[in-house]
């Protein structure tokens, strides 16, 4: 098994506060993606404070942003940035960043149709691209893979003119670094599968 992919095995199943200053005296981060600049390497992370694979906190301001490693090698596939951190079905609100003012906020919404269990295979879901925005009937249908809710909401109208990264929820990635703002490691854990041969 090659160095790469035993750290990456790492990174993935211990939780960050096991990792953090341990490794090779370096630091691990991890966050989700609000803002990536592909042709400057630049990734914009919210950190998840909670450290829980299954209930993260997305909540440490400000943003973060880390140059991606010089060497292609220790970068894995590049993020999708989003503004969605948590989309809370029981409070019927949505928790985004807004690049604007860099900060979070809080939008109320309607619910109009949710179904629950649906995980990644479900044909409802399976190669369709979230999120589906019909400015018509005036709802955005979101998909939270690990809530496994497939949800129809509808939100203030100016909402609905909002970019649509605003409803995406960015990739989770960690990164290894031992220099503030430069990413020695770069792993999107959304898609990386380190169990694939």
């Amino acid at each position: 098994m090659s160095k790469k992919r035993v750290w990456l095995q790492l990174l993935f199943v211990l939780p960050v506060s096991l990792v953090l200053g341990c490794a090779e005296g370096g630091k691990v981060d991890q966050g989700r993606v609000v803002e990536f600049d592909a042709a400057k390497r630049l990734v914009t992370i919210i950190r998840d404070v909670k450290n829980d694979t299954l209930n993260p906190d997305y909540s440490y301001l400000p943003p973060l942003t880390y140059a991606l490693p010089e060497d292609p090698a220790e970068t894995g596939p590049l993020p999708l940035a989003g503004g969605r951190l948590k989309l809370d079905a029981e409070k019927n609100q949505i928790k985004i960043y807004n690049p604007k003012n860099k900060n979070f906020l809080w939008i109320d919404f309607k619910p109009i149709e949710k179904k629950t269990g649906i995980d990644r295979d479900n044909p409802l879901v399976k190669n369709k691209k979230f999120p589906v925005i019909d400015k018509t009937k005036k709802t955005i249908t979101l998909y939270s893979a690990r809530q496994q809710i497939l949800e129809t909401i509808e939100v203030p109208e100016e909402y609905l003119e909002w970019p649509e990264s605003t409803w995406t929820a960015g990739d989770e990635v960690r990164i290894y670094y031992k220099e503030e703002g430069k990413a020695l490691r770069f792993m999107n854990i959304t898609q990386t599968d380190i169990f694939k041969k």
